[in-house]
């Protein structure tokens, strides 16, 4: 038997028990309803239900068709009366034409389908009428067809993200709500008001005009306003009992274990974030908040005469919680009611600036603007809004300068932020009823961009590129480079690709100094990724190769990155190896082959961790063999979770050159670049900026290093010179400021480049940037470590290993020019260690008869 719950009863109403003419199970065989209402007639529910709250005893139907049916009643009183019926289909008629007049639609709007006349036991009278998508629906109905006086009899509920539950309905379930107005079956709910409440109902009365109808129960009861209509968002915090944790599953219906609602619905409940208040202000800018665990923020709508029904069964009036009655077991939280106009402005300036905005109520309630999310999603490809959540903890959104928010009366605690080179404003605002307007100011203090500086993030997936741009702007990124790529199956930003386009140029209409433009993550799941950069004309495809997990299965190893970059580089654009240096496969080949032009730092989802002493020293293994590629810094975002720019390139364009995308390019293929997250830097080696190269006599000689450092998010600790992949030099550092200069003797062949370490309170010491080399050749000494050049070849053993073995084999011709590729890169740094005179071991590939 079919019931329906969907959540727990009102004291307001009882179900009144109904002896109607026709069994729900007999609608099966009726020849009075449509043959699509006879099969669904087994889905309608039966028994003791609850819709909304309200309790129905669902035993006889009364169906409505042909004949007046009356049902008595032990006389009772009740201010409301509650229906639960529904509409046999009517089909829509047409004329010859195939047009409608007057045209109802498919609902019948307005259509007078019976009247409902109530019998008191004085022998008065009260008529209602009941019209077609008014008080009543169809139970099977088209999109859009719904009532405007009557809710169908499953309220709505809160639903689980797609990666809480096992559900084939992602989109649906990104939603978080379901409406529940769909199904095989729907019964509508009509609060009919009684004008005679103090009168004792004892019969109905119902009186068909068109059409069929079924009703399956009545409810009688009590309300101070209609009951099935709720007031907006309201807040309180649970107290949870000493022992008890929180369980935040949802069942089928939406509903939590430990606190319900009636006449009404729980939203959200979460533990309840714990942020200074006193010392909001000199807190740390993205520092997460403690997290209550007996303390559970609920979010609810509901009707004034709602209860809360509680585990361990206690029941508890609305009323009395947001009155403070209740505040041991519930507190009020004061409702968002004010709606304000907030505005973040440059202080030098006074315009508007795009930033990243967070604001809280004084319980920890995130405050989100009317059209951002107030529940943010951070999971893989499941939100792709101009939202971030700080290690899921800290929620905050991106602004264009102005937003609205609803906010409580009283304190508000806002957080301002905007890259590396604003100083992060964290301050409270009293709000009054009076107020519709907050101005936050903020400040630039490292004028690392009026020094040629502009910054980018090399790796960005799944945003629009508007949404890009924004982003970028409010974090201070005045490069997104967005990806385009395959996922087995799945193609991902492709229609955003044009080869031309760069958004936010002054040729695109906008003002130049934020930019997004579109390019390729080529990837295959052994060999490697490869990231295109701004290339110019047709997309480079295939983006994968070789079967899952990047590429479809079947696909064979058809393209290498090698021949990718290649054609990114003929098409003008950039080649970096993204998320350095991981898949760890062929990108041997293409560094060795001369066909990259950088190589990429990457935060993943984390933001204290630093850059990677692995990720450096298989970099700097290259670098120790003579091959020049800078350093660059892309997040890889493909979530809220990571901020465009955590981790970002900064490279210097000449002053006397105006800022494109173009020069842009030219700086990163000089390797004038260094990464960061959050340090700021200069470093020169006799004057020479990062990526110079540099020759010195046989006798080498000594170069003067200068540096300095400076840092407004990440407290800096120490500077150190890095030669040859090793620590030559080491200096304390202050936390927002340093500088230096070191005399450095060379007398072979090196490179040279300046590390930052710093420290977030809280965390381990990291390595939060480094520049890109000066490379020094001293005359008659070749740069190649020997150590490192074996296992680089090594690497292109491996890659040749994969193609010619477990590969899926592609077709002959392709197969030997990959072959040849990989060889040709292999050869040329085994002949660079022959000429050198430096014995190693060979392997199959590279096996020959002469000397070692």
């Amino acid at each position: 038997m079919h019931t329906h719950q969907d959540g727990p009863v009102s004291p307001n109403f009882s179900a009144l028990p109904m002896q109607g003419n026709v069994s729900l199970e007999g609608l099966e065989a009726s020849e009075q309803v449509s043959e699509r209402l006879r099969q669904a007639a087994k889905h309608a529910p039966r028994g003791h239900c609850v819709a909304w709250g309200i309790p129905f005893e669902i035993g006889e139907a009364v169906l409505l068709a042909d004949q007046p049916v009356e049902v008595d009643f032990t006389p009772f009183r009740a201010e409301w009366l509650v229906f639960l019926h529904t509409s046999d289909e009517r089909p829509w008629e047409t004329q010859a034409s195939g047009f409608a007049s007057p045209m109802t639609g498919a609902g019948r709007l307005n259509e007078h389908a019976a009247d409902y006349v109530i019998s008191y036991e004085d022998g008065s009278q009260a008529r209602a009428e009941v019209r077609r998508r008014h008080q009543v629906g169809a139970f099977a109905r088209d999109w859009g067809e719904n009532c405007f006086q009557a809710v169908e009899d499953h309220k709505p509920f809160p639903v689980r993200a797609a990666h809480e539950q096992a559900s084939d309905f992602w989109g649906g379930s990104q939603t978080r709500v379901s409406g529940w107005d769909y199904g095989p079956w729907v019964n509508w709910l009509w609060a009919w008001q009684n004008p005679y409440p103090e009168k004792p109902i004892h019969g109905l009365r119902f009186e068909p005009h068109s059409g069929v109808l079924v009703l399956s129960a009545v409810s009688g009861g009590k309300a101070s306003e209609p009951p099935l209509r709720w007031r907006t968002r309201r807040k309180a915090v649970l107290h949870l009992p000493e022992g008890e944790e929180f369980r935040p599953e949802l069942d089928p219906d939406g509903l939590l274990a430990q606190i319900r609602l009636d006449l009404g619905q729980v939203i959200s409940a979460q533990p309840r974030p714990v942020y200074p208040a006193a010392g909001w202000p000199e807190s740390s800018p993205n520092q997460v908040p403690e997290i209550s665990q007996r303390e559970i923020l609920v979010e609810y709508t509901a009707h004034p005469d709602a209860c809360f029904h509680l585990s361990g069964g206690r029941v508890i009036p609305v009323r009395q919680v947001e009155t403070g009655q209740e505040a041991e077991v519930l507190q009020p939280v004061p409702p968002a009611t004010q709606r304000v106009r907030l505005k973040v402005v440059e202080r030098a300036s006074g315009r508007a600036v795009a930033v990243k905005l967070h604001v809280h109520g004084a319980w920890g309630e995130y405050l989100a603007p009317v059209d951002r999310h107030r529940i943010i999603n951070w999971r893989w490809f499941e939100d792709y809004s101009a939202d971030f959540t700080h290690l899921n903890q800290h929620p905050c959104t991106y602004i264009n300068g102005e937003t609205s928010l609803d906010v409580p009366l009283g304190r508000i605690y806002v957080e301002v932020t905007k890259g590396f080179e604003i100083r992060p404003v964290r301050r409270w605002v009293e709000i009054t009823p009076e107020m519709d307007e907050v101005t936050i100011e903020v400040v630039k203090v490292l004028p690392w961009r009026e020094r040629g500086w502009v910054t980018a993030d090399t790796h960005v997936h799944f945003l629009s590129p508007v949404t890009a741009l924004l982003e970028g702007a409010a974090e201070g990124v005045n490069i997104v480079n967005l990806l385009a790529s395959q996922w087995g199956e799945l193609m991902t930003n492709v229609g955003d690709f044009d080869g031309k386009t760069t958004w936010g140029s002054r040729e695109a209409g906008g003002e130049g100094e934020y930019l997004v433009r579109v390019g390729t993550e080529n990837r295959q799941h052994v060999l490697g990724h490869i990231s295109l950069l701004g290339y110019e004309g047709g997309i480079i495809a295939p983006m994968t190769s070789g079967g899952p997990d990047e590429s479809a299965l079947g696909d064979p190893v058809g393209v290498l990155l090698t021949e990718w970059a290649r054609r990114c580089k003929q098409q003008g654009g950039v080649v970096v190896l993204p998320h350095f240096p991981q898949p760890r496969g062929e990108h041997a080949v293409s560094v060795v082959s001369g066909e990259i032009d950088a190589l990429e730092m990457t935060s993943w989802e984390d933001r204290y961790s630093g850059i990677s002493p692995y990720s450096l020293s298989d970099w700097y293994r290259y670098l120790n063999c003579g091959y020049r590629v800078a350093a660059v810094g892309g997040t890889d975002k493909m979530d809220a979770m990571t901020a465009v720019g955590t981790v970002r390139t900064y490279a210097r364009i000449p002053l006397d050159q105006p800022f494109t995308y173009l020069a842009w390019k030219e700086a990163v293929r000089r390797a004038e670049t260094f990464v960061t997250y959050g340090p700021l830097l200069e470093f020169a080696v006799d004057g020479q900026p990062m990526g110079s190269r540099m020759s010195l006599s046989a006798s080498g000689g000594t170069l003067q290093v200068t540096w300095q450092a400076a840092s407004m998010t990440v407290p800096m600790t120490r500077v150190e010179l890095i030669v040859n992949g090793e620590i030559r030099e080491s200096v304390a550092a202050g936390p927002e400021t340093a500088s230096g200069s070191w005399s450095v003797k060379v007398a072979r062949s090196s490179w040279l480049a300046l590390l930052v370490r710093g420290q977030v309170p809280g965390h381990p010491e990291m390595i939060a940037a480094h520049s890109s080399p000066v490379m020094i050749d001293v005359a008659g000494s070749p740069m190649l470590a020997a150590g490192d050049a074996v296992t680089i070849l090594e690497q292109i053993e491996g890659a040749l290993a994969y193609l010619d073995t477990v590969g899926t084999r592609a077709e002959d011709v392709a197969y030997k020019r990959m072959r040849l590729v990989m060889e040709a890169a292999h050869r040329s740094l085994h002949n660079r260690m022959h000429q050198a005179g430096f014995f190693h071991d060979h392997t199959p590939p590279a096996m020959h008869t002469q000397g070692h």
